[in-house]
Parts: C-alpha cells; sequence; structure tokens
C-alpha cells in the first residue's frame, strides 16, 4: 500500500490527470448506460498535505474524502473550506463521532446502529443535519468493515428513527486483490442493492448516492453505476 503520495504534485500536472480522469468516467458511464454529468469526483487526501490539496482545488476538485479525524482536524484549517465539500471515508470511531460530525458534510462509513445513535446524538447536539452512507461489506471480508449486505435495506430502514441523520446513499470498499470478475460482480450487487434501497425509500427522495470505485478499479465502477468514486493514488502519485 502506498503510504506517501506526491506533495509536491504541480497543479498543471493535476489539471492534466484531472482531464483524463473525467474523460475515462464519460467513457465508462456511457458504456453501462449511465450519465456522466451526475458522477462525481472526490479527491482522498489521507496520504497528502494541505500544500497539495490546495492545488487539487485550484485545479478544480470541489469534494475531498479523509479517513482519519486527526489528520484532517490538521488539515481543515489550512483549507478553503467555502470552496470545499467534505466527506469522512474511514473507520470512524465513536469516541471520535463528535468532532467528525462538527468537520464534514457527509459520513460515508457508517457501519453500525451503535455508531448510528452517536452520529445522531452528536448531529443532534450540533443542531445540525448529517448526510451518511451505509458502508456495505459486499465482499464479506473480514478485514473490511460494513454492515452485511443482507442487513444493509432493514438498517437503511432503521435509520428513519433518527432524525438528524439523512440517508443518502451507499458506500463500499472492494476486498483487495479481486479478480475482475468479482469486482465486476460486486459493484452489480451494489447497484442492485442501492437501486432496491431507493425504491424502498423513494417517498423522502433522499437516496441519490452510490459511492464505489477507486483508482484502480474507478472505471468499472462507473460503468456498474457509482455516481461517486474516491480517488487518491491515480491523482496525487
Amino acid at each position: 500500500m502506498v503510504k506517501c503520495l506526491n506533495n509536491e504534485i504541480t497543479e498543471d500536472t493535476l489539471l492534466q490527470r484531472i482531464g483524463i480522469i473525467r474523460e475515462n468516467i464519460r467513457t465508462a458511464a456511457l458504456s453501462g448506460g449511465f450519465d456522466p454529468q451526475k458522477v462525481r469526483l472526490m479527491a482522498v487526501t489521507k496520504y497528502v498535505g494541505a500544500e497539495a490539496v490546495l492545488r487539487a482545488v485550484q485545479a478544480g476538485i470541489t469534494l475531498i474524502g479523509e479517513n482519519r479525524e486527526q489528520a484532517l482536524s490538521q488539515k481543515l484549517p489550512l483549507l478553503p473550506r467555502e470552496q470545499l465539500q467534505v466527506h469522512f471515508i474511514g473507520h470512524l470511531q465513536r469516541n471520535k463521532a463528535a468532532r467528525v460530525v462538527r468537520m464534514v458534510d457527509m459520513v460515508e462509513s457508517l457501519d453500525s446502529p451503535a455508531l448510528a445513535a452517536e452520529l445522531e446524538k452528536q448531529a443532534a447536539a450540533l443542531e445540525k443535519t448529517l448526510p451518511v452512507l451505509i458502508e456495505v461489506n459486499i465482499g464479506k471480508d473480514s478485514n473490511k468493515s460494513g454492515i452485511a449486505p443482507e442487513t444493509a435495506a432493514g438498517f437503511a430502514e432503521s435509520l428513519q428513527a433518527f432524525p438528524h441523520l439523512q440517508l443518502r446513499g451507499l458506500m463500499t470498499i472492494l476486498p483487495l486483490g479481486a479478480a475482475q470478475i468479482e469486482t465486476e460482480r460486486y459493484f452489480s450487487q451494489m447497484h442492485a442493492l442501492y437501486v432496491d434501497i431507493q425504491e424502498k425509500n423513494r417517498d423522502n427522495g433522499n437516496i441519490d448516492c452510490l459511492s464505489m470505485g477507486m483508482s484502480g478499479d474507478y472505471k468499472l465502477a462507473v460503468k456498474y453505476g457509482a455516481n461517486l468514486v474516491r480517488l487518491g493514488t491515480v491523482l496525487f502519485s
């Protein structure tokens, strides 16, 4: 796993890479029958500092994702917050929920009823509505967090009991080293689950985000219906 990406990457290089990525997204979305204009690009900033993130913003990035509360709290004061949406995408410990809820626009890694209750508590204290995604462990990987796919619909329904949480959709991280045929199957299953939960929650109209796909597989993810891809290495390496 890459532990440190290129903090010295230039704005011109980022502009070139973002252009290539957006064209890849366009091609992949059209090949799957989806609207490329609805696919959002997230810059995952886990392994780069605030200076590289600033250059990414100057190159057109408007959405970043962070995995760790401490790193986010260090970077955020150095960033143009009014120009950015910030998502938390890593495993979230309940004792860090209060700090994360104050900083972010969305938590993508909601993976348990206990965390849902804590996020509700913290959002209520701030009088804030917090958008969330349910993290689904689609590959049933023991090394990954997430709700089992067969329980995701019931978990989504249970979130109606939390008035300060706004369910917006699903997120997944695939098992490391999955073959292409497995990757395609997982993405297809995630899209089917997303559509099913959309249907079951059609009255509230908020289910609009399927976050899946990273640097190595984002084109396949988009082909199978992802409308948010989380990219770090392909941008910053």
